[in-house]
């Protein structure tokens, strides 16, 4: 996978809502992924859950994600919609934006998953840095304005939405970053580390 070309590969965008921005203390709410393959967006591959966090989410993260208690009744546990993204994942290379807030939740959840999140990770905060330059705006909103991406209102602060639009952005980033001899998975993976500073930053 190290060495194949970026328009060859297979990418899943994915996303998650949460009760809030501690990643020791929070849960997910919401999970939404969408796979990309070949450099295209394959249109009715995606999931979209919502998530039993086993607590109540304080009001302050539903106005945010506007997932209230009420959405989430019935809904799986985090064991088992992470189960399902993992299998939705298979041969994937993940995409997120600061992937490494959303990584954090389901890497502390795998034991009670039963699986090992180790895929390759590419994170649009550090694609946008490499193509734009480090001293530009790489919050998604900025990234989707740079890139000609509409982000509908309804949709912005929804796993699923933000799944997409990180999608949208990773497909029209490809070429971008082609254009920069940034050919192979590797190639994007070591030059994403030179820019490894703006995600400590975020976090």
């Amino acid at each position: 996978m190290q060495d194949t070309a970026l328009s060859e590969l297979c990418f899943v965008a994915f996303d998650s809502e949460t009760t809030g921005l501690s990643t020791d203390k929070d849960d997910v709410v919401q999970l939404g992924a969408v796979r990309v393959l070949n450099g295209r967006i394959v249109e009715g591959e995606a999931l979209d859950s919502y998530v039993d966090p086993g607590r109540s989410i304080p009001p302050a993260s539903t106005a945010v994600h506007r997932v209230s208690d009420a959405h989430v009744v019935g809904a799986p546990d985090f064991a088992t919609a992470g189960r399902a993204l993992h299998g939705f994942c298979h041969d994937a290379v993940l995409v997120a934006h600061n992937a490494p807030f959303d990584l954090a939740f389901l890497r502390r959840a795998e034991g009670g998953m039963g699986v090992t999140w180790d895929h390759p990770v590419l994170d649009t905060v550090l694609l946008s840095a490499i193509v734009f330059g480090t001293t530009e705006e790489h919050t998604l909103d900025a990234l989707c304005d740079r890139l000609e991406i509409i982000i509908p209102s309804e949709q912005r602060h929804t796993a699923l939405g933000d799944a997409q639009v990180t999608a949208e952005a990773l497909v029209k980033l490809i070429p971008l970053l082609e254009g920069k001899g940034l050919r192979r998975l590797s190639d994007v993976i070591a030059e994403s580390k030179k820019h490894g500073r703006l995600l400590q930053d975020l976090n």
